[in-house]
């Protein structure tokens, strides 16, 4: 099965300006080397720490940012060498769910007018037809079909979310980005949430690229697991075996920090030490050797490739 989107050497590095004439005295390496696939119909969860790269990361495989290099291969065809007309209609087939439900609507426009938008820039002039998608859009998202003229504020957050995923989804696109769609929830209204992106996928055939720094939700909801640290990936595995066997010392701290449902089960704690370095200025060798317990002086002059570790677990450390 060849993959919907394949990701080679992607980088991206925002310029950090100085000075009075605001000069470039450096680089952030928001993304800093990354390859994977994604392939049809699979759930790939994007998880570590706030700052790590994750959003980047979705936005440059939407082209809503330009990387600095590397190239992204979406359903076969180049995504970087298309050209606007051939880019708008490729964005038919790839949409995003944004984190916040309150700041990704446009709180002067009805729903109607959120949801059709796509419908409308993508060809679908006839009012009468994009209404009636629209209606049929919002019930397959548990919302009723009067919403239509109603405004974001009279809705709740869960509500909104549904929103953000009916406009994703009007164009029955066959890749969504997911960017943390249910981090600003409450924790009953996430379940309500993540089971309906779940029916959606499979109702609608969609391949997610799931986002967040949850790691029981991203469990729960993805095939496969890449664990990104400071703008590269350091373990890439299915989501069964990453969750019982963790090859790198990040996840294995990750995943220790994990609430566990049985109180009479015990889960040794991994503390780790420091700060995370800053992306503008990071360790040379192993980017997590500064805070690894395992770290050794290999790790701070050698950076280890993501390397086979196990039958499709893939991690990047020189003792795993």
């Amino acid at each position: 099965m060849s993959a919907l989107v394949e990701v080679r050497d992607l980088v991206k590095h925002f310029p950090v300006r100085g000075g009075i004439l605001q000069r470039k005295v450096a680089a952030l390496k928001a993304v800093d080397g990354i390859s994977f696939d994604i392939n049809p119909g699979e759930v790939l969860g994007l998880v570590g720490e706030s700052g790590c790269g994750k959003t980047t990361t979705g936005r440059l495989l939407l082209r809503l940012l330009a990387p600095t290099s590397g190239r992204i291969s979406f359903d076969g065809t180049d995504l970087l060498a298309m050209g606007p007309r051939q880019l708008k209609a490729t964005r038919a087939q790839m949409q995003i769910v944004f984190q916040d439900p309150y700041a990704s609507l446009d709180p002067r426009l009805p729903i109607s007018e959120i949801v059709g938008e796509g419908l409308s820039n993508h060809g679908m002039k006839d009012r009468r037809r994009r209404e009636a998608t629209v209606a049929e859009i919002l019930e397959k998202v548990g919302l009723r079909r009067y919403y239509v003229n109603r405004y974001p504020h009279e809705f709740s957050g869960g509500q909104r979310q549904r929103i953000g995923l009916a406009r994703a989804l009007v164009l029955r696109p066959k890749f969504v980005v997911a960017d943390e769609p249910v981090s600003a929830l409450d924790v009953s209204i996430q379940s309500q949430v993540l089971n309906l992106m779940a029916e959606l996928k499979d109702e609608f055939g969609l391949t997610y690229l799931f986002i967040s720094h949850n790691l029981g939700v991203v469990q729960h909801v993805s095939d496969r697991v890449a664990v990104m640290y400071l703008g590269k990936i350091v373990e890439l595995a299915d989501s069964v075996d990453l969750y019982r066997s963790p090859q790198h010392p990040y996840t294995q701290a990750l995943l220790s920090a994990v609430p566990v449902p049985n109180p009479k089960e015990k889960r040794q704690r991994v503390i780790l030490s420091g700060d995370v370095p800053s992306p503008v200025n990071p360790p040379r060798g192993c980017r997590f050797h500064t805070r690894c317990p395992l770290a050794r002086a290999i790790c701070a002059e050698a950076e280890p490739a993501l390397e086979l570790k196990a039958a499709g677990h893939w991690a990047a450390c020189h003792f795993s």
